[in-house]
């Protein structure tokens, strides 16, 4: 198994399973707001660059 996914696997997972735009926005803020820690640590994960996840948790934040 390789040791992260790109973005563009995980919004497959996501999209395969019914969620939708909406339902992604929400589990980002959800992810967020309960485990921020961890939202910066799975952005990371997915290879995203610094500047990047900087503006995904501040929309969520």
């Amino acid at each position: 198994m390789k040791p992260s996914v790109t973005v563009e696997e995980w919004v497959a997972r996501f999209k395969a399973i019914g969620l939708d735009e909406a339902t992604m926005e929400q589990w980002h803020q959800l992810f967020e707001r309960e485990n921020p820690a961890g939202h910066q640590s799975f952005l990371e994960w997915l290879g995203l660059p610094a500047m990047r996840i900087s503006e995904i948790r501040a929309k969520y934040a």
